[in-house]
C-alpha cells in the first residue's frame, strides 16, 4: 500500500515538473529577447543592406571602390591593424604590471586604463588635441596627421587589450614559471614558452575587439585628424560626409564594407584563437 502511495506521489511530482517545463517553454522571455535583438541589431543591419544594394551589386561595388571612399577604407584598415599590434604588446605589458608588480599606484593605473571606456570619444578627441595639438604643453604637434589617427585609435582601444589579458594572467599558476626559472630558463624563455601560449587566446580576443572598435571609431578621430580626403579621412568620417551630401546608398555601401572587414578580421582572429585553446575548450 505504501509503495503504491509513494509511486502515485512520485507520478504527481513528475507530472507537475513536466507541466512547469511546458509553461516555461511557452514563457515570453526567449521571444522577447529575440524580438529585442532583432530590432536592435538585425533590423538596422537589414536596412543597411537594403540601402547598399539599392542599385544592385555593380553599383555597390562602384560606391566602395570610388577613389575617396576606397582611400578612407584603406586608411581605416591599416591604422586599425597597426594600433592592434601596438596595443597587443602595450596592453600585455600593462596587464603584467597590474598583476605581477604590486605597488601603490596600481589602482590609479587601473582607473586610467578604464578611462577611455567612461570618457565620451568626442571629449577624448578634445583632450588629445589639447595634448598633441598646435598648443601642446609637450611641444608635440601631431594634429591633422596620420599619427594623430594612430594616437586616437590607440587611446580608445587600449582597455580591450589590457582587460582581456589581465584576468587570465591573474589565474595563471606561477609555480610552473618558477620551476622553469629554477631549472635555468631565462626570463624571456619562461615568458615565451610558458606564459605567452596561455595568454594568446585572451590576447587575440582583445585584439579582435580592439580592431572592431578602431575600424569604426569616429568621435576622437574627427577632431584630431583634420579629415583631409586621401590623407587623413577615415571611413567613419567619409560615411558622415556622404550622409551630409544626401548620398545614403554610398554611406550604406561604405558601412557595409566596414562591417564585412570587421567580420572577416574577427573570424580570422577566432580561428587563430582556437589553435591556442585546450582540446576540451574547442
Amino acid at each position: 500500500m505504501t509503495s503504491a502511495t509513494d509511486a502515485a506521489a512520485s507520478a504527481r511530482v513528475t507530472h507537475r515538473v513536466a507541466r512547469a517545463g511546458r509553461v516555461l517553454r511557452r514563457a515570453p522571455g526567449p521571444s522577447l529577447a529575440a524580438i529585442y535583438l532583432s530590432f536592435l541589431v538585425l533590423v538596422p543591419l537589414a536596412a543597411v543592406f537594403s540601402n547598399a544594394f539599392t542599385g544592385g551589386p555593380r553599383v555597390l561595388w562602384a560606391e566602395i571602390t570610388e577613389k575617396e571612399t576606397f582611400a578612407a577604407l584603406r586608411l581605416s584598415l591599416l591604422c586599425s591593424l597597426a594600433v592592434v599590434v601596438v596595443n597587443a604588446f602595450a596592453g600585455t605589458a600593462i596587464a603584467w604590471l597590474l598583476v605581477r608588480d604590486r605597488f601603490v599606484l596600481n589602482r590609479a593605473i587601473g582607473a586610467i586604463v578604464d578611462l577611455p571606456f567612461a570618457l565620451p570619444t568626442v571629449i577624448a578627441g578634445v583632450t588629445l588635441l589639447s595634448l598633441y595639438g598646435p598648443n601642446s604643453p609637450l611641444h608635440v604637434d601631431l594634429a591633422f596627421s596620420r599619427y594623430a589617427i594612430l594616437v586616437a585609435l590607440a587611446f580608445v582601444t587600449l582597455p580591450f587589450a589590457v582587460r582581456s589579458v589581465q584576468p587570465v594572467l591573474e589565474e595563471l599558476d606561477a609555480e610552473t614559471e618558477e620551476a622553469a626559472a629554477t631549472l635555468g630558463a631565462s626570463p624571456w624563455t619562461v615568458f615565451s614558452r610558458i606564459t605567452l601560449p596561455s595568454l594568446m587566446p585572451a590576447l587575440l580576443t582583445g585584439a579582435g575587439l580592439g580592431f572592431a572598435r578602431a575600424v569604426g571609431e569616429y568621435g576622437s578621430v574627427v577632431i584630431l585628424s583634420g579629415n583631409v580626403p586621401f590623407k587623413t579621412e577615415v571611413a567613419s568620417v567619409r560615411i558622415f560626409a556622404l550622409i551630409g551630401n544626401d548620398d545614403l546608398p554610398g554611406a550604406a555601401a561604405t558601412s557595409l564594407a566596414l562591417f564585412a572587414i570587421a567580420i572577416v578580421v574577427l573570424s580570422i582572429t577566432a580561428l587563430v584563437r582556437r589553435h591556442y585553446l585546450p582540446a576540451e575548450d574547442t
